[in-house]
Formats: C-alpha cells, sequence, structure tokens
C-alpha cells in the first residue's frame, strides 16, 4: 500500500492529470486534460461558459503549490467573489492530501501550504494588488472582463521568477481588450479552444434551448467561443483598422 502510495504521488508530481485523479477523486475531460498537461509559458484559453474553468484553474493552482515549496500562485479575477470562489475549491480539496485549511496571515483570500507555497486570490482593481513579485503561476479567470489596466499592471509579477507561467482563460466578450488582442495576435501564446458541443458534461438538448432563449449572437460568444462585435457599433472593428497602415513614411516639412 505506501509503495502504491508513494508510485501515484510520483506520476501525480509529473503528471497534474494523474493529480486530479489520484488525490482529488476528478477526472478531467481530453480537452481538460491537454490543458492541465501544458508546460507553457503562456498558455490562453477561449471557453465556453460551463466547461469547468475554475476546477480546471483550482487543479493547476494546488498542484504547482503542493509539488513545489515555497511557491506564489496569484489568482486574478474581474471581482474578489470571483477570486474567493476558486479559492474555496481549492480548500475544499485540502483534506484529501491530508492539509489543514491555514491562510498566509496577510491576504484575506489566501491558502498556505506546509511547505511554504500560498495561494492568493485577488480582486480585479489595479490599485490594491501591486508589490508582489517571483510569481511561479499567474491566473487570469474571466480574463474578457478583466481591465487592460490590471493585465499590464500583474504581468511583471513574473519579471523575477525562475520558470513562471500564465495562464489566462475566459469565454469571449466582443472584439475588444487585451484577451481578444492576445488570442488573435498576441506572441509567444500557446491556444486552446473549448466549445460547449466538444464538452462531454453539456448536452446538444440543453445548448439548443439556449440557443433558442438567447439569439444566435449571444449563443455563439456564451458557448462557441467566438468573438463578436457589439451591434450597435456603427464601423466594425475591420473596416476601421483598415484605414490605418504602418507602411506610410513620416513626411518633414
Amino acid at each position: 500500500m505506501e509503495r502504491e502510495f508513494v508510485l501515484r504521488k510520483l506520476a501525480s508530481r509529473l503528471d497534474p492529470v494523474a493529480f486530479a485523479r489520484y488525490f482529488l477523486a476528478i477526472e478531467p475531460d481530453d480537452k481538460q486534460a491537454l490543458v492541465l498537461r501544458s508546460k507553457a509559458p503562456q498558455l490562453i484559453l477561449n471557453c465556453s461558459r460551463q466547461w469547468g474553468k475554475s476546477t480546471v484553474s483550482s487543479i493547476l493552482a494546488l498542484h504547482q503549490a503542493y509539488f513545489h515549496p515555497k511557491s506564489l500562485v496569484l489568482v486574478v479575477s474581474p471581482t474578489l467573489r470571483q477570486s474567493g470562489e476558486l479559492i474555496r475549491k481549492i480548500i475544499n480539496y485540502l483534506p484529501a492530501l491530508g492539509i489543514r485549511k491555514k491562510t498566509d496571515g496577510v491576504n484575506t483570500l489566501s491558502v498556505e501550504l506546509p511547505n511554504g507555497s500560498r495561494v492568493i486570490g485577488l480582486p480585479g482593481k489595479d490599485g490594491t494588488i501591486r508589490g508582489f513579485s517571483g510569481t511561479s503561476l499567474l491566473i487570469i479567470d474571466e480574463a474578457s472582463q478583466v481591465a487592460d489596466s490590471l493585465y499590464r499592471s500583474v504581468r511583471p509579477f513574473l519579471a523575477a521568477s525562475k520558470n513562471g507561467r500564465m495562464v489566462i482563460m475566459s469565454t469571449p466578450y466582443g472584439t475588444r481588450g487585451f484577451f481578444w488582442e492576445e488570442w488573435e495576435r498576441g506572441e509567444g501564446w500557446e491556444r486552446a479552444e473549448t466549445p460547449a458541443n466538444e464538452c462531454p458534461r453539456i448536452n446538444a438538448e440543453f445548448l439548443e434551448r439556449e440557443r433558442r432563449s438567447m439569439g444566435e449572437s449571444w449563443f455563439k460568444q456564451e458557448y462557441l467561443c467566438q468573438f463578436l462585435e457589439n451591434q450597435n457599433t456603427y464601423l466594425s472593428r475591420e473596416w476601421v483598422e483598415a484605414a490605418f497602415t504602418r507602411d506610410i513614411k513620416a513626411l518633414i516639412l
């Protein structure tokens, strides 16, 4: 029995999917497994509503904190309540690891593990979250709802870290903001897309009811991962961008 536990722990250290399966009693689906196993320093996930973002985020955060002592894991969401939901998920997993709940004594939404690692949930307010450094893993949840200024504020948290990672995930919310910009043209990102019709937990009958209820445009955004323009906009983004060029040399009079 002891040997089996040691083998499972070793496998789990190397593979977050094994960690979810053996220690947390969670069986990730194929798309979730791909995301959990990614080693990319920058991972961006465009996903349907109810796909399981918070579950995947909590597994990633806890895996990093549990197997890498003194890690600092930061979770940023549009609101403190949303960050709190993810921290609560992590707290609920702790008994399975034989760990008692403990905060870091400084941050309200936090978990500190016996190995010195911390997971901290932060609100989506630029002025209140500066000052972190040496971050091992930075997760931005519901990124399409997070302000661009906040995104620019948290990126430097990774500057002084060794092998620090950033994972941003969201359902689309128009052709605007850093989430759309990074998905469309950002450099250095590994991209993953998970529409609802590829999620085994969302059935086709439910999706058809949602399509009829919310209309085609909202359905495509919320469930099919499509970035759609605001229909009240007079000029499309494509037209505006086409009106500008970087090929014209400046004229000196």
